[in-house]
């Protein structure tokens, strides 16, 4: 697909020069996400209050929240969401050699017992209808406890919410990942 399925808008005026400042800072570009709901800033600001309070939420492990949202965006087929994890994994200091391992975790080697449960556990959230097993949850609360369980599940919530909506406005990778060197992610060997 060439361009997003609803066109850009021109991120303008004193909020956008602010968006476009620290957007530039934080990823090198302003992503494509933005121009597009700039067509709706209350959507807009939604997204990014929803994303900033997520990104204050500390009682999950910060790797294993990276993995999931990227277990979904591989999933749901969301290249920018994808690209977007694996980029914030290495500006993050998360463990950047497993995060490019994550579209092929179930054939990788580099994951541990309680970092696939999670992945399959984001990926049952995914599915329509919801996969969570009753023993999926309580493993995942035996490793974890409850308030990091249930972090981990708002968590999967929002990365659905996101990966969903870019993928359905025709968004797609920017290659952030790129600008900084890492290498591709991997690609799993079977479909």
């Amino acid at each position: 697909m060439s361009g997003t399925r609803i066109p850009q808008a021109d991120v303008s005026g004193v909020y956008g020069a602010v968006v476009k400042r620290i957007s530039r800072k934080m990823f090198g570009a302003v992503p494509e996400p933005v121009g597009v709901l700039w067509h709706n800033r209350k959507v807009l600001d939604f997204s990014f209050r929803v994303g900033r309070s997520a990104q204050k939420w500390d009682r999950c492990d910060a790797n294993l929240k990276s993995y999931a949202h990227m277990a979904v965006a591989s999933l749901v087929g969301c290249s920018f969401c994808l690209d977007l994890g694996y980029f914030a994994a290495h500006n993050e200091g998360l463990d950047v050699a497993k995060a490019r391992e994550v579209p092929r975790w179930r054939e990788s080697d580099v994951f541990t017992p309680l970092e696939r449960d999670v992945m399959a556990y984001a990926e049952a959230m995914t599915q329509t209808p919801p996969a969570v097993t009753d023993e999926m949850s309580a493993r995942l609360l035996a490793a974890l406890g409850p308030a990091a369980l249930v972090e981990l599940t708002a968590y999967v919530a929002v990365a659905n919410f996101m990966t969903r909506s870019n993928t359905a406005l025709g968004v797609e990778s920017q290659e952030f990942s790129a600008s900084c060197d890492l290498p591709p992610l991997a690609v799993p060997s079977r479909s």
